[in-house]
């Protein structure tokens, strides 16, 4: 079956499709017309919808389903859907909405059977009251194990923030049989909760946008925000030397400040050199992976890299 994953130019794609992002425009001859992202579970390629009614404008919103016939072409080396029929999807095609969303390749519920048995393995008290306080919380683990790393740079998938901490840890856990001297404990908490506060600042798994606050205020200020509440209601003082060293590595975690990355602060300990180097491992090599197969040169443009990176099929 064809999919966004591996169609080619030229070729016909028919199916249903999650509209990811809407936008209403206006062409150069004044008519109005539709702006979409189009996803399947294994990709998204950008579509419009010209001559569009008030109809279609008043159906059609981020997360309609809908039934599409069209031709794949190519716009400067990337993939476009030319829509020659559309309609909304209806209750009598039983489609399914997270039967359209990308996931990560590993389930989410063995992923999460990972981070239980990490979290078990934290063996400090300071560390592991603030991981009980925060993962104690439904609100909390629903939203962690669901919204995806980011929108567009890596792990931009359902349960990406999910695969990506448990990737983190992983490594971390291989790696310390190299560099015995580390903080195991540290080290594991910081790969658990550096990003605790995309749950706030993403707002849904499906179709993630930011938050205002999050726009305002940043997903790191919030994971250290959250951090200092857990560490409160645990009787946990914010001068805490452990709680102080973990919120260094999540301030820390984009590498020295001068990389203009997002950091706060330039790690100033082992371990907050450590994470910012895998953290910035992960992210880089998943986000080639993401790429793979959205060209057909074989190249494509990743803003992370700033550079065409080589893609595979």
């Amino acid at each position: 079956m064809k999919t966004i994953a591996n169609v080619k130019e030229g070729e016909r794609l028919v199916g249903f499709f999650l509209v990811k992002e809407r936008e209403v425009r206006v062409a150069v001859n004044g008519d109005e017309y539709m702006d979409l992202l189009l996803g399947d579970a294994t990709g998204t390629i950008p579509s419009k919808i010209w001559d569009i009614t008030e109809q279609q404008k008043s159906a059609v919103h981020v997360k309609t389903i809908l039934k599409i016939d069209g031709q794949v072409r190519l716009f400067r080396g990337k993939k476009q859907l030319q829509i020659n029929r559309v309609r909304i999807a209806t209750d009598e095609d039983n489609i399914e909405l997270q039967s359209l969303v990308r996931k990560s390749s590993t389930p989410r519920e063995e992923l999460w059977q990972d981070l239980r048995m990490i979290i078990d393995d934290v063996q400090n008290d300071t560390y592991g009251s603030i991981i009980r306080k925060l993962f104690g919380n439904k609100d909390v683990r629903d939203r962690l194990t669901t919204i995806p790393a980011s929108k567009v740079m890596h792990h931009a998938y359902y349960a990406g923030l999910l695969e990506h901490i448990v990737s983190l840890c992983h490594a971390t856990l291989q790696l310390l049989a190299v560099y015995p001297h580390l903080n195991k404990d540290l080290l594991l908490t910081t790969c658990l909760l550096h990003d605790i506060g995309k749950i706030r600042s993403i707002n849904d798994p499906i179709t993630p946008e930011y938050t205002e606050e999050g726009e305002l205020v940043g997903h790191l200020v919030m994971s250290v925000e959250m951090i200092n509440e857990a560490a409160l209601e645990a009787g946990i003082s914010l001068q805490d030397e452990e709680l102080t060293a973990l919120k260094h590595c999540i301030l820390s975690q984009y590498g020295d400040t001068d990389k203009g990355l997002g950091s706060a602060i330039s790690g100033k300990i082992p371990e907050a050199v450590f994470f910012s180097s895998i953290e910035e491992l992960d992210a880089r090599l998943n986000a080639i992976q993401m790429i793979n197969g959205e060209t057909e040169s074989g190249w494509e443009y990743h803003p992370m890299f700033k550079r065409k990176m080589k893609t595979t099929e």
